[in-house]
């Protein structure tokens, strides 16, 4: 799997964990101490975020790092 496809899948399964708890980019950003215009940015496959954001996220959506991020 190269760096574009693991940008592609983590940002898909951000935006699907996402609507699933039906957070807005501004609350999940809030929760995720990072700006909207970041996760923004993340789910547009724009940004690469780092693993402390990843992280982040996975907290504030309450969800292993595995459910964003599954590569084996």
């Amino acid at each position: 799997m190269d760096k574009n496809e693991i940008i592609k899948l983590f940002a898909s399964n951000l935006r699907a964990e996402r609507a699933r708890k039906n957070f807005s980019q501004e609350y999940l950003a809030e929760k995720a101490n990072i700006t909207t215009e970041y996760l923004n940015r993340i789910e547009k496959e724009k940004y690469s975020p780092s693993l402390i954001v990843i992280a982040n996220l996975a907290i504030a959506l309450e969800v292993d790092m595995n459910t964003l991020l599954p590569i084996k």
